[in-house]
């Protein structure tokens, strides 16, 4: 089976993904690398087919053009300017509308008609231009969205209550950003709510540590790259496994025309549907502030 990935954007995200399937094991077999710094991507090509021997699935390594896009099954775009100490995620959009401008117009040049996989900030408002740029079914277009965000409030809590983070059922929802938050309603762990774990005011903190999460990072070493590199390769496999599990994703909004995060069902089509539930009406309007945060950025455009 031809499963055939492109990376466009070859910084620390990008790479950060590329390593983490060699390291994984994947369903990827074809691996091509594109960046304005072509020296760098021969670089890293090089660096990548020397973990082959070591590496648990086979995976063919290439530099490649945008004419590679063609025949892939998804093209993951990392490229962009990175978020600088001080700056918001919103802070990028006008830096990077125009990169991904070019970069789609080259990509859909070529025929492709896969998955597009969006982890440029602002993430949202970078995938929403793709789905706009690429003029392909919304399904077919996909943020990383609050899957990173998830992770980290599954490890906060997983390390509060000494219980794997993969058996915390918590999702966090919303802007991939300042405005995103935890719907605590439904939360739980095992068959209990997570409010019979903690107070309001914990609850409040761990949704401040889980915000605050990716500044922190920033602030001491200029970048953030290893976590979502792995977020990438888990709905990487989610994709090409076609494997129909629920991941919080940047997928499309209809009635708000956003993107926005949202537990959602990934497969071989992309993200299919989003998961059904009810918020409280205090969840509701921290929704919609998030939805108005993103619309307001796109109309700035």
């Amino acid at each position: 089976m031809n499963n055939k990935v492109v990376i466009i954007g070859c910084g620390n995200v990008g790479m950060s993904y590329a390593y983490g399937l060699l390291n994984q094991g994947t369903y990827v077999n074809k691996l091509y690398l594109i960046d304005i710094n072509e020296e760098r991507v021969e670089g890293e090509v090089m660096d990548l087919n020397h973990c082959l021997s070591y590496a648990p699935s086979k995976i063919s390594i290439n530099k490649g053009t945008y004419e590679d896009c063609r025949d892939a099954r998804m093209v993951v775009i990392a490229a962009g300017a990175n978020q600088r100490p001080g700056e918001t995620r919103m802070d990028l959009i006008s830096k990077n509308a125009m990169i991904f401008k070019d970069i789609i117009s080259k990509v859909m040049a070529s025929g492709f008609n896969g998955i597009f996989l969006v982890a440029t900030n602002p993430l949202d408002v970078m995938t929403y231009l793709t789905y706009k740029y690429s003029g392909l079914p919304a399904y077919k277009v996909i943020g990383t969205g609050t899957s990173l965000d998830t992770a980290r409030l599954q490890l906060i809590i997983g390390k509060k209550l000494c219980i794997n983070p993969k058996n915390i059922h918590a999702y966090v929802i919303g802007e991939h950003g300042d405005s995103e938050f935890i719907p605590w309603s439904h939360a739980n762990i095992s068959l209990q709510n997570i409010k019979e774990f903690f107070t309001q005011d914990e609850l409040l903190e761990i949704e401040a540590d889980v915000r605050n999460a990716a500044y922190e990072i920033i602030e001491r070493k200029g970048a953030t790259y290893y976590g979502i590199g792995m977020a990438m390769v888990r709905i990487t496999n989610a994709i090409l496994g076609n494997e129909n599990t629920i991941l919080a994703l940047s997928i499309y909004d209809e009635e708000n025309d956003v993107y926005i995060g949202m537990p959602a069902i990934v497969n071989e089509n992309g993200a299919q549907r989003k998961v059904p539930f009810k918020l409280t009406e205090e969840e509701k309007e921290k929704l919609q502030k998030s939805i108005n945060i993103i619309k307001e950025s796109i109309k700035s455009l």
